[in-house]
């Protein structure tokens, strides 16, 4: 086990009705907020007006930014800036889910630095400050509610790039699963595959030792392989959706890092696809996960066994250790595929004649490689995505 300190400042109110309580949140912080969120869904469903009940009950004053999209634009995040310069805003409130959140927080880490947001998203600057932001969360997928990352796309160049800093967690997240009632299956599906990848790439690691950390992740995928079938099938199921939006945030908040060095190259090899193809992030990773773990799995066949084992279950009297391993893939590639979610690139309509260019983008023109479990190159990543075929 590796030296780790584990702090995470987001404060959590979870529960049923609990978005009432936002506007006395907001008043511990200012009075005065940009309220961020994405299309119509949140007017349709009520919450919109319930939101602004509890901030007009508590007196604060706010600006909207409306229209954030999946895998959100640094176009709108600029806007954002700008409104809260204009403004003398110094709050952002995230009603929604990932990409939501994901947008404050690069607007709350833009608005008091004199360059470009994106500098922060390509390591050209660091961190300093940021604004506070709190999240009403409204689909359970990215973990984005209490983690210190964000994820950013920039249309010129269609490069998606991410940002980590511990001045990012919000300082409190609302959870209701009743919330998520309203989601369309194929969007539960996608947050399950997001939440479930972001267990698997803290999973497969180099580092001994780390068994609370195994079970604790490998307890995590349980509940969401258990419960988000139940939750697609019946949207209104309460227990199911608590289930699902609790593993999410804790697939996310760190608590299963401790000690441990994560992987993180599916995440960098899908987030081209989703850049270029824009398909829902968790739908690139249900077609690149299973992929990368065919690729890779001989650099540690034990740990792909105790995965296998213990997550799915696979019997250990198969022939060989490989067999248990194969199995264990094909499980987690039927799972994807009974919630719906593709599992090949042919699945999501994408062809073969961009994958140098992803590959190029991934690796920085092959300057970078990707990954800790296997250091993966350029040539690499373009094997993965004919896999992935």
């Amino acid at each position: 086990m590796e030296n780790f300190v584990f702090h995470n400042p987001t404060k959590i109110i979870f529960g049923k009705g609990t978005e009432s309580s936002v506007g006395a949140e907001v008043k511990n912080y200012t009075d005065r907020i940009l309220l961020c969120y994405g299309g119509g869904s949140i007017k349709k469903t009520g919450l919109y007006d319930r939101v602004i009940s509890s901030l007009k009950e508590n007196n604060i004053e706010y600006v909207e930014l409306s229209g954030v999209q999946p895998n959100p634009r640094l176009s709108l995040v600029q806007e954002g800036i700008k409104l809260c310069r204009e403004n003398n805003i110094n709050f952002i409130l995230a009603v929604g889910g990932g990409s939501v959140i994901d947008t404050a927080k690069a607007i709350a880490v833009g608005v008091p630095y004199e360059g470009n947001v994106w500098d922060f998203y390509i390591g050209k600057a660091q961190v300093k400050t940021a604004l506070p932001v709190g999240t009403v969360l409204t689909i359970p997928a990215a973990g984005s509610e209490s983690s210190n990352s964000s994820v950013i796309t920039n249309e010129e160049g269609w490069f998606k790039k991410g940002l980590t800093t511990h001045h990012i967690y919000p300082v409190f997240s609302i959870l209701n699963p009743e919330l998520t009632y309203t989601l369309p299956a194929y969007q539960t599906a996608c947050g399950v595959a997001d939440m479930m990848a972001h267990i698997m790439e803290r999973y497969f690691t180099n580092v001994k030792n780390v068994d609370l950390t195994d079970r604790l992740c490998e307890a995590t995928l349980r509940t969401i392989i258990n419960y988000a079938p139940k939750a697609i099938a019946n949207p209104e199921d309460y227990t199911a959706r608590a289930e699902v939006m609790w593993a999410g945030t804790v697939a996310h908040n760190n608590m299963l890092e401790p000690g441990r060095i994560g992987d993180w190259a599916s995440h960098g090899i899908e987030h081209e696809l989703s850049a270029i193809y824009d398909i829902a992030h968790g739908a690139g990773l249900s077609i690149i996960f299973p992929a990368w773990m065919k690729y890779v799995y001989k650099h540690d066949i034990n740990r792909f066994v105790q995965f296998a084992v213990r997550v799915w279950d696979v019997d250990l009297s198969y022939t060989s250790p490989e067999e248990v391993v194969l199995e264990g893939i094909r499980r987690i590639t039927k799972f994807f595929r009974s919630i719906g979610l593709p599992v090949t690139l042919r699945d999501a309509n994408i062809t073969e004649d961009r994958f140098e260019e992803m590959a190029d983008k991934c690796t920085n023109y092959g300057k970078w490689t990707l990954g800790n479990f296997v250091k993966l190159g350029r040539e690499d990543i373009i094997n993965i995505y004919k896999l992935a075929k």
